[in-house]
C-alpha cells in the first residue's frame, strides 16, 4: 500500500496545483498546465494498478481504460479551437464507454435502469439540457453541435449507470462510484456552460471544472479499488 498511498498523495498534489493554475489567466500558468494536467491520469491510474485491494475488483480493467482515455482527453483539451475540443470530447467519450462497459456488467439486475430514480432524473435532465447545449455549441461552430449532443449522452449514460450498481458490490464502492460520476457530470456541465453559453465567464470557473473533475476521477478510482 505504500506505493499506492504515495501515488494517491502525488495525484492530490497535482490536482490541487492544476486546479489553481486553471483559474489563472497568466501565460506562465497556462504553460505550467502542460506539465501538471497530462500527469493527472497516469498517476491516478498507477495508484489503482498498484493497489492490492483492486487486484480482484470487477471494475479495475474498465476504470483503467477510462483513465487512459481521460489522459488523452486532458492532453487534447490543452489545445485551442473547435478541432481540439472535438478531439478531446471524442477521447473522453471513449473513456465513458469504457466506464459504462464495467458498470453495466455489474448493474443491479433486480430492477431495470429506468426504475432507478436517480437514473431517471439524470436522463430527464439530459433530455432538457443536452439539446440546448448542443444548439449553443453549434452556434459557435456547426460541427460541434452533434459532438456535444453525443458526448453529453454518453456522459449522462455513464452517470446513470453508476447509480445502478449491483447490491453484491460493497456499499462504499457503490457510493464512491456514484458520487464520483456525479462530480464528473457537474464538471463537464460547468465546462459546457463556460464554453458555449456564458459570454464572458470568469477564469475561476476553470478551477471549478478541474476541482470537480479531479475529485470525480479520484472517487471513481477509489470505488473501483473497493469493489
Amino acid at each position: 500500500m505504500r506505493t499506492t498511498t504515495r501515488l494517491r498523495l502525488a495525484y492530490g498534489a497535482l490536482a490541487i496545483t492544476d486546479t489553481l493554475l486553471a483559474g489563472s489567466g497568466s501565460r506562465w500558468a497556462h504553460r505550467a498546465r502542460f506539465v501538471t494536467k497530462p500527469l493527472l491520469m497516469p498517476v491516478l491510474g498507477a495508484s489503482l494498478a498498484t493497489d492490492p485491494r483492486a487486484q480482484g475488483s470487477p471494475l479495475r480493467a474498465s476504470t483503467l481504460a477510462g483513465q487512459a482515455a481521460g489522459w488523452a482527453g486532458d492532453v487534447l483539451l490543452l489545445g485551442e479551437g473547435p478541432k481540439a475540443f472535438a478531439a478531446g470530447a471524442g477521447s473522453f467519450g471513449v473513456g465513458h464507454l469504457a466506464y459504462i462497459s464495467g458498470l453495466a456488467r455489474h448493474r443491479d439486475r433486480s430492477t431495470p435502469l429506468r426504475g432507478n430514480r436517480a437514473a431517471r432524473a439524470i436522463a430527464a435532465t439530459w433530455a432538457v439540457s443536452g439539446p440546448v447545449m448542443a444548439v449553443a455549441a453549434a452556434r459557435k461552430e456547426r460541427t460541434l453541435g452533434p459532438t456535444v449532443l453525443g458526448y453529453s449522452a454518453l456522459l449522462s449514460s455513464m452517470t446513470a449507470s453508476a447509480q445502478h450498481l449491483s447490491p453484491a458490490l460493497p456499499s462504499d464502492a457503490r457510493v464512491l462510484t456514484a458520487v464520483g460520476a456525479g462530480l464528473f457530470l457537474l464538471s463537464d456541465s460547468v465546462l459546457g456552460s463556460r464554453t458555449f453559453v456564458l459570454t464572458d465567464p470568469p477564469e475561476r470557473l476553470e478551477s471549478l471544472v478541474m476541482a470537480t473533475y479531479t475529485a470525480g476521477q479520484l472517487l471513481i478510482s477509489e470505488g473501483a479499488a473497493r469493489a
